[in-house]
């Protein structure tokens, strides 16, 4: 299959650049679908399916990554650094993370105009943004069933310094056109957001494809799934579409910084506390606690924070660490109980 395709057209930048020694002939590839045993890749020459033996069947390869390729085979040969990824924990006890996407340029958070807007989501979805170096922007769609959007975007507008967002009918080509800035050659967005919220329409408007889309049930107005596989799409307007149905399922893990900037105004407040390991609880001089006992941060905003963070905690913690900590407990457990069977011994 032969393509069109630029090196920078698919993304190629010079942090990749840097990676590659001066003068080697590997073959720098996108992976632009990821398959059991095999992956399909682009690069300047064409589009092609390289099979996943030896030593790349053991790497963690995810839609939207960078390879090297040798010429015989082709083989992959090296797999490039990522300037950022999405990932979630595997299924199971284990806590291996899985990776889902790399290197997104823009992050389109979709949500609707409707019972599904829900301020807590977005927040985590802002976090898992910043972490994965992709510029965010909220989507609002079904701006059509409604009559008026205004308060959705002031409360999606309120959530980040700085956030984008942008309202609108995700059947419109003329709606849809204001988020193509982040549509043009080598670009790659990504979409995430619950199921019923118009991801696959607005993937249908944005790609002039048609997926299978499902009609919303009215009774709750959310939809199911109806992406099964990983994979990018090229738009009309030259940039890459990342579409997996791994992205709703996306955990906090190690984004402790990403955090700290979607709740800036927490985090400075906390740069203010008498205490460095202050956990704005009851601690003397909390300058968090302060701020909203005087009215100046919303309880709310600091419960939803502190959620998060304990979500990012567990799902940083690693088995050895989880595995201690229960251990710890159960001891803990035994020794209470056996105490309390002394107790009842002693009355006898």
């Amino acid at each position: 299959m032969e393509s069109e395709d630029s090196l920078q057209s698919l993304g190629w930048r010079p942090f990749f650049q840097s990676q590659v020694e001066p003068g080697s002939d590997l073959l720098p590839a996108r992976v632009l679908n990821v398959h059991r045993g095999r992956i399909e890749v682009a690069h300047d020459s064409g589009h092609e399916v390289v099979e996943l033996t030896g030593k790349s069947a053991s790497m963690a390869i995810a839609v939207g990554d960078w390879l090297l390729l040798s010429s015989d085979g082709p083989q992959v040969d090296r797999l490039l650094d990522r300037f950022g990824s999405f990932q979630r924990r595997a299924a199971g006890t284990a806590s291996d993370i899985q990776l889902i996407a790399a290197n997104v340029d823009t992050l389109f958070i979709v949500t609707s105009a409707n019972r599904d807007f829900n301020v807590a989501r977005l927040e985590r979805y802002l976090a898992i943004a910043h972490d994965a170096g992709a510029f965010p922007v909220i989507v609002i769609t079904k701006a059509d069933t409604v009559d008026s959007v205004s308060d959705f975007v002031l409360q999606a507008s309120a959530l980040s310094p700085g956030v984008l967002v942008e309202a609108l009918d995700a059947r419109s080509a003329g709606d849809v056109e204001v988020l193509l800035p982040w549509c043009e050659s080598g670009q790659t967005v990504a979409l995430l957001g619950s199921s019923g919220v118009g991801k696959s329409t607005l993937v249908n408007t944005l790609t002039g494809d048609h997926q299978l889309t499902k009609e919303v049930r009215e009774d709750d107005q959310r939809g199911r799934h109806t992406t099964t596989s990983r994979s990018m799409h090229r738009l009309p307007h030259g940039g890459w579409l990342v579409d997996t149905p791994g992205m709703r399922e996306l955990q906090l893990v190690d984004i402790g910084d990403a955090l700290d900037d979607v709740f800036a105004e927490v985090a400075a407040l906390a740069g203010e506390c008498r205490f460095s390991d202050c956990s704005h609880e009851a601690e003397p001089g909390c300058a968090v606690q302060a701020a909203v006992e005087a009215g100046t941060l919303d309880v709310d905003r600091l419960r939803r924070y502190r959620k998060l963070l304990s979500e990012d905690r567990r799902n940083t913690e690693t088995v050895a660490e989880r595995r201690s900590r229960d251990k710890n407990f159960g001891k803990m457990i035994k020794s209470v109980m056996a105490e309390k069977r002394k107790g009842k011994g002693g009355k006898h």
